[in-house]
């Protein structure tokens, strides 16, 4: 199914403009039918679950606590 930048806009409670550079960018594919963008909805949700992971990724790295060097050595 094929939704416009406007409804999957306000599908996913997202800016429509942001929808819009994500379609131009390419990070979004979509078809051209002469007048507007559609979207592939599978496709799309494909793309923002993907998008929720790599947060979900980042922040485990980010709350990752640094292990202690074995090699280094009190200098005292």
């Amino acid at each position: 199914m094929y939704k416009s930048v406007a409804e999957t806009a306000l599908d996913i409670n997202m800016p429509e403009a942001q929808v819009m550079r994500y379609v131009l960018e390419g990070r979004i594919h979509s078809v051209h039918d002469g007048e507007q963008f559609l979207i592939n909805t599978q496709q799309f949700d494909r793309y923002f679950e993907e998008l929720e992971q790599i947060k979900h990724e980042i922040d485990i790295w980010k709350n990752t606590p640094i292990p202690e060097d074995i090699d280094i050595k009190d200098e005292d």
